[in-house]
Order: C-alpha cells, then sequence, then structure tokens
C-alpha cells in the first residue's frame, strides 16, 4: 500500500481540526437542508431567537456577518415568516428583529438536527472523551 502523501501537512492539529470541521459542516448543512434550512439563516435564526428583539445592527456585529449579507438572510427569513422586523421601540430609526411563532417551532427542529449531527460527527468518542474533546476546543478558541 502506498504511503499516504503529505504526511508531514497531514498530521498538524491545524490540518486535522480542518477536516474535523468541514466534516461537521457538511453533516450539520445536509441536517438543516432536510428542514429546508441553510447554516447562515439558521445561525442567524438562533441569535435572534437569543437577542430579541434585536436592532438588525446589533444582530449581524453579534454573529460578525456583514450587513450586506444579514439584509439578505432577514429578507428570505421574513419572506418565509420566520421573523418579523419592526421599527426598534427604543429607537424608531433602527429595525428591530424577533422571531415569530413559526420561526421558533422551525428552530427546535433545526436545533435537534443540529445535534443529531453533531453526535453523529463525535461518534467514533466516548461520552467523556466527547466531553474533554469540547473543552479542549473551547480552550483553543477562546485564544482567538
Amino acid at each position: 500500500m502506498p504511503e499516504t502523501p503529505l504526511p508531514a501537512i497531514r498530521s498538524l492539529p491545524s490540518w486535522l481540526l480542518g477536516r474535523a470541521a468541514a466534516r461537521g459542516r457538511a453533516l450539520v448543512a445536509e441536517a438543516l437542508a432536510a428542514q429546508d434550512m441553510r447554516m447562515w439563516h439558521h445561525v442567524v435564526l438562533s441569535a435572534v431567537r437569543d437577542l430579541a428583539p434585536v436592532a438588525q445592527a446589533d444582530l449581524g456585529r453579534g454573529i460578525r456577518l456583514d450587513p450586506k449579507d444579514l439584509v439578505g438572510i432577514l429578507n428570505d427569513l421574513q419572506t418565509a415568516g420566520l421573523v418579523v422586523r419592526e421599527p426598534d421601540p427604543r429607537d424608531r430609526r433602527k429595525n428591530a428583529v424577533s422571531l415569530t411563532p413559526r420561526g421558533a417551532r422551525l428552530l427546535e427542529r433545526c436545533e435537534k438536527a443540529a445535534r443529531a449531527a453533531n453526535d453523529e460527527l463525535l461518534a467514533p468518542l466516548s461520552a467523556d472523551e466527547r466531553e474533554q474533546f469540547t473543552a479542549m476546543l473551547l480552550r483553543i478558541s477562546e485564544t482567538a
């Protein structure tokens, strides 16, 4: 059997994390697609639920999404009846975004699907290993 190409690169933690992340994103994207949801739409919907009512500009900053991209996603979500944009009661010049009951129900299904996809990703690990792995990832990602 031939040696795996690029062994020096493929043994780097950054390479391995990238591969694991790509697999995780693919699993979650597939699970969300089954709910007619895209990744960034799911992120925005989740953030709206957690922050609502939230000014549109604050929402974009909170999830680090370009305002032009956020507007398109919010347009999609509003057209689907998942969020509403209304004048912000604290500053009528701004839009505040809130989740609709339909959006809350879809978000619940999407979160369940995303958890199942993550369970599939981490299936090779024991429960203790999952906890340790997640704690290590948090430590690594918090240094950025």
